[in-house]
């Protein structure tokens, strides 16, 4: 059996959700549909799909498959329009996986022209704060903010973060403003919990050199919309990028404080597998995304 053919009668059952409807889809019996997955999964070793009578699962081996099976025939889709024809136009799904609260206030406003520009090239967005493991997980790209690990993945840098302390004029009120970074010991910290020891924070001092302090936590999440709402509530000082903070600011709900003590500055980075060929849909928006968010961030 052609490998071809089963990665693609695989994928036409998971989008169908059904053996008959993939059948439809590929023009073949059901039966047909039925041999292919049974020799796919005898040929691989594993179970791709649950089956019962009314329903039809992915296993974890199946999802991973499948998102792997999505890129590799879109790829190849691509390749053949590329060569039969150099004005051909540009289609298939690019997967995003980028931080919730970022593309909802940032990301999301960019994508109508680029939707718009390539109206066959589908966005599937996954928005999560959690460090999606790029490669495993078949994304073609990933919108990450901070200071990078080492990693195999390519990254192009988008724009500059500053990340600021910032507490509301009640909380400040009744507990007090830090003037040092030390004195934060004897306040209560917010802190993002994606990110190892969320609450040890590092300032610069005017000499130039670091300082890092331990801040009591008294209330952890993995967003920042939240930690914000909650520093506004008057419930501690957070530690956040300014896109997050920047309009509470503005309206007085929320005030900076240390600024003379700045805390280490980071970027909005999009990273890729560093692999020799990236297809053509993905390198259009990542260069689309360089230079939708070059020069001063919007927010400031």
């Amino acid at each position: 059996m052609d490998r071809f053919e089963e990665m693609q009668t695989f994928v036409r059952v998971v989008e169908a959700g059904s053996f008959s409807g993939a059948a439809q889809r590929l023009d073949i019996a059901r039966s047909a549909v039925s041999r292919r997955l049974a020799d796919l999964e005898g040929r691989l070793g594993v179970q791709l799909l649950n089956r019962t009578t009314r329903s039809l699962n992915l296993t974890d081996s199946g999802r991973h498959y499948y998102r792997r099976c999505q890129r590799l025939l879109a790829d190849l889709e691509e390749a053949e329009q590329t060569v039969s024809s150099e004005h051909a136009a540009v289609r298939g799904t690019i997967r995003v996986a980028a931080p919730l609260s970022f593309s909802v206030s940032h990301l999301a406003p960019a994508l109508e022209p680029f939707m718009k520009a390539y109206p066959e090239i589908q966005l599937e967005l996954e928005l999560d704060d959690r460090r999606v493991d790029v490669i495993a997980e078949g994304v073609d790209m990933a919108i990450r903010i901070g200071k990078l690990a080492d990693s195999t993945l390519v990254a192009r840098r988008l724009m500059p973060v500053r990340t600021l302390l910032c507490a509301s004029p009640a909380y400040l009120a009744q507990h007090g403003e830090p003037q040092r970074p030390e004195e934060l010991a004897r306040h209560q910290g917010l802190s993002y919990s994606n990110i190892p020891e969320g609450q040890l924070w590092q300032f610069q001092q005017p000499d130039g050199s670091w300082m890092t302090v331990r801040v009591p936590t008294r209330l952890r999440a993995n967003n920042g919309d939240l930690l914000v709402r909650a520093a506004i509530d008057g419930l501690g000082i957070v530690a956040t990028p300014d896109f997050l903070c920047q309009q509470a600011m503005e309206k007085g709900l929320l005030r900076p404080v240390l600024t003379t003590f700045p805390l280490h500055e980071a970027a909005v980075y999009a990273l890729y597998p560093a692999q020799r060929h990236l297809p053509r849909r993905v390198r259009l928006f990542l260069d689309y995304l360089v230079e939708s968010f070059a020069g001063s961030p919007h927010w400031k």
